[in-house]
């Protein structure tokens, strides 16, 4: 505990022309106290520290030394990669692999570069989250998580049309879509890959057993195909409506943005006044009229009949509130 501590405070030095006892402290999670104890240690190891004393005083390293234990870890090198979406690390786990390989860069770099980790996150930020909505780290994600990064198979129960069924599972890969984590794996034995929400795991048990991965599977490129596949495989029912010019902007985003605009596409040519009849593809009834009605006076719905009758009947209800 106490090497690792002190392998981290050469590494703090290295990195910055001078640091407070207190700066010391904050970062180590330590005391002054300690920070004095440990700075002694290291001078006495022949690492070159020293204390300037006085109001802008502090610990610094002399004679251009540098340690050479700025090698990174493999899992250090891999959540350094990650290190663009705090949150993720720390609900897989991997903050600390993440904070240790952000200080070993940090300490190899020139000092005319040094800066650049602070540059860049004052400058991009990543919010993975949609709005409005609190997301709950899944129990098990560390564990999937820690079997996705070894490469080890799983022994998983999941939670499905009410039961739970149980799988042994080759874990590929974790995506994390709108603040919800999936898991992207094959069934043992099976070729084909699947896709899991966390969440709905109950139970996670890493086997010491390795599977050995494909070499052409690319998560990006199976998550973009799943997530068209999924997107269109919801749109099981069509509305016809006659949409205004405004309307016809707006629709992508009121509804599935590809499906609102292939439909446009196939549309004819607009009648007087702009207005363009479109067949268009929706979850359902009820999520049309919901995902529809944003659009105001700028639609009016065709058919079906009943989709069409719910727009009048919450017309004449809007009529009546307002007194019209």
């Amino acid at each position: 505990m106490r090497a690792a501590r002190l392998i981290k405070m050469v590494l703090l030095l290295q990195s910055r022309p001078s640091m407070t006892a207190a700066e010391l402290a904050r970062e180590l999670e330590v005391s002054e106290r300690t920070v004095t104890r440990d700075a002694q240690a290291l001078s006495e190891a022949g690492v070159p520290v020293y204390a300037d004393r006085g109001r802008i005083g502090g610990y610094r390293l002399v004679g251009g030394y540098r340690t050479r234990l700025t090698g990174l870890a493999r899992g250090e090198a891999e959540a350094l990669f990650l290190s663009g979406v705090p949150g993720a690390l720390r609900e897989m786990g991997l903050e600390d692999a993440a904070s240790a390989a952000r200080l070993k860069v940090s300490a190899a770099l020139s000092p005319s570069l040094r800066d650049a980790p602070r540059t860049a996150a004052q400058r991009f930020h990543l919010d993975a989250p949609n709005w409005f909505h609190e997301p709950e780290t899944p129990g098990l994600l560390p564990a999937v998580a820690d079997a996705v990064w070894d490469d080890r198979r799983v022994t998983a129960r999941y939670r499905r049309d009410g039961g739970e069924v149980e799988r042994e599972l080759e874990p590929y890969g974790l995506v994390l879509k709108a603040g919800v984590w999936y898991l992207c794996a094959r069934v043992a034995g099976q070729g084909s890959f699947r896709v899991y929400r966390i969440d709905r795991f109950t139970a996670v048990e890493a086997g010491a057993e390795r599977f050995e991965r494909a070499e052409d599977f690319d998560l990006p490129a199976f998550w973009g195909e799943r997530a068209e596949q999924f997107a269109r495989s919801i749109l099981r029912a069509e509305v016809v409506v006659r949409l205004s010019a405004e309307g016809a902007r707006r629709l992508p985003y009121a509804v599935d943005a590809v499906a609102a605009r292939e439909a446009l596409a196939r549309a004819g040519e607009p009648e007087g006044g702009g207005w363009v009849t479109v067949t268009l593809p929706v979850e359902s009834e009820e999520v049309a009229h919901e995902q529809l009605a944003a659009l105001g006076a700028e639609v009016e719905v065709l058919a079906p009949l009943t989709l069409r009758e719910r727009f009048v009947a919450e017309a004449a209800r809007l009529a009546e509130l307002y007194g019209l």
